[in-house]
């Protein structure tokens, strides 16, 4: 006996749209929805089902923490409305509260998964390194007094470049049993009195990126030598890493797709 026939689908066919999306973290417990809690995924989610007129699950490239920014979340979602790409930005905007904005929008096969898809991501935290926090961008960096010494953080960052067991900058290590990852950009940006910590590799560990920004401040504040880094990574104790930086300096820039 022949299965029966999958039933055709009525109506528009199914499309996927990845969606460019920048946000101010501040407000907001991260990018995961969360029972009432008020999150970015959740707000995205909201703005396609008034717009689309039913429900959407929108697929982040990751999840960032409470109060993390992005320039270059990706995300997308499954949806039968036929309002052109093009539009959907504008659409969305309109619906969106002003700390959250849609840059781009465009027909992707249906297939794509901005999270499983995604082969590199690059994150930046910055740090206001002078006397006086800052009245304007108190939200978006971490605020240092001392003078930071940037070679020697700048050679202490080299030890994180490479395939390595990151568990000693993880956070909630217990239940995590994969903390290998690769990490092919880890440079220090001086543009006085900022300093940016780059990172770019194909996926990070809960909280990896503000502890070992917490590790590098300790080299650049004279409390450890660079090459403790490099010792901190091999021992897998993250105890004996910097702790976590402020979630309000780090910034999700890019993610990268083949």
């Amino acid at each position: 006996m022949k299965p029966p026939a999958r039933k055709k689908r009525k109506g528009p066919p199914l499309r996927n749209l990845r969606l460019t999306i920048e946000y101010d973290g501040t407000r907001y417990f991260g990018w995961q929805v969360q029972e009432g809690k008020s999150t970015v995924q959740g707000e995205v989610e909201r703005a396609v089902r008034e717009i689309s007129g039913s429900e959407a699950t929108v697929i982040g490239s990751g999840r960032t923490d409470a109060g993390v920014h992005a320039v270059g979340q990706v995300a997308n979602f499954r949806t039968s409305c036929r309002i052109p790409a093009a539009k959907w930005p504008l659409a969305l905007n309109a619906h969106l509260p002003e700390d959250i904005r849609v840059v781009s929008a465009e027909d992707v096969p249906i297939e794509f998964h901005a999270q499983f898809n995604a082969k590199r991501k690059t994150y930046v935290y910055t740090v206001l390194n002078r006397d006086v926090a800052s009245a304007i961008e108190r939200d978006h960096c971490h605020f240092v007094r001392r003078t930071l010494d940037l070679a020697a953080m700048s050679e202490g960052a080299k030890f994180l470049v490479g395939t390595h067991d990151f568990r000693a900058f993880g956070s909630d290590m217990a239940t995590k049993e994969k903390t290998i990852r690769t990490i092919d950009r880890a440079e220090i940006l001086s543009e006085r009195p900022r300093v940016r910590f780059v990172f770019r590799g194909t996926g990070f560990l809960y909280n990896q990126v503000r502890a070992m920004v917490g590790t590098l401040l300790d080299v650049g504040l004279g409390k450890a030598p660079p090459d403790h880094v490099k010792a901190v990574l091999e021992g897998r104790d993250r105890t004996k890493a910097g702790a976590n930086v402020p979630a309000r300096g780090l910034c999700l820039v890019s993610v990268e797709y083949d």
